[in-house]
């Protein structure tokens, strides 16, 4: 952390060591009114304390505690949504065992699935990341039998009754086929257990391999199986924007 005398931190020099440039083009981000500080336009006199002052530039969300750690894992099947087991099964805990941190997993995903999964050690975002009424988009490939009607797309738009109520996607379409196995996307913002698996067996399609491929702003991309990175100053300060937007 940065430490200065009581009275708090001069605003460019917390800006700067957050990676926003030098403190002379943070001193002109100030003087040009476009950073906030607790909601207030800050000027250029302003000391803040980087530990509880809310920073945005331009509208964004600036996270400036160097304690905060946000990262992308994307998740190998076989592995468990957790940070440790009893049964000693692989968790995700492990992957992140040489970490001092005391990490989150942001939302969950089965045993069976691969792919993205979010870890923070900033309780508050996680929290709202994973609350229902918050609705963050998300995005995944499926394997299922082939063909493809043209008629799923819209039932699954539509919405499926389901033993828990109904559900439906915010956009379905094939991404590929090959004889008996077709690639679908699923884009939904809904977060109950196994929703996309369910959906999809509803309307005939049983999933036999199922990869997350987005949350919100933040992609897989060519990110290898196991492996983490951390997230770009852009995903974090877009997925502040959502979780400071409000339930949907």
């Amino acid at each position: 952390m940065i430490s200065e005398p009581a009275a708090g931190i001069r605003l460019q020099k917390v800006l700067a060591s957050a990676g926003l440039g030098s403190r002379r083009a943070c001193e002109e981000l100030i003087a040009a009114g476009r950073v906030t500080v607790d909601g207030e336009v800050a000027d250029l006199g302003r000391r803040i304390d980087p530990a509880t002052a809310v920073i945005h530039v331009d509208g964004d969300r600036v996270v400036v505690r160097d304690d905060l750690v946000y990262l992308a894992l994307n998740k190998p099947r076989g592995v468990l949504s957790a940070m440790s087991d009893s049964r000693g099964r692989p968790t995700v805990g492990d992957l992140v065992a040489d970490r001092p941190q005391r990490l989150f997993h942001v939302g969950r995903l089965d045993n069976d699935s691969e792919g993205l999964l979010l870890l923070t050690n900033d309780g508050e975002l996680a929290h709202r990341l994973m609350h229902p009424s918050f609705g963050v988009a998300k995005t995944y490939l499926a394997t299922v039998p082939a063909p493809v009607g043209r008629g799923v797309a819209r039932q699954l738009r539509d919405g499926v009754d389901l033993e828990d109520g109904p559900a439906s996607v915010d956009a379905f379409r094939v991404v590929q086929t090959q004889g008996r196995e077709a690639i679908v996307e699923v884009v939904l913002h809904e977060g109950r257990k196994h929703i996309v698996r369910r959906l999809l067996a509803a309307v005939g399609h049983p999933v036999s391999r199922l990869v997350r491929t987005r949350i919100g702003p933040v992609h897989l991309g060519g990110q290898r199986a196991g492996t983490l990175r951390d997230l770009t100053r852009s995903e974090i300060a877009e997925l502040h924007r959502l979780a400071e937007s409000g339930p949907t």
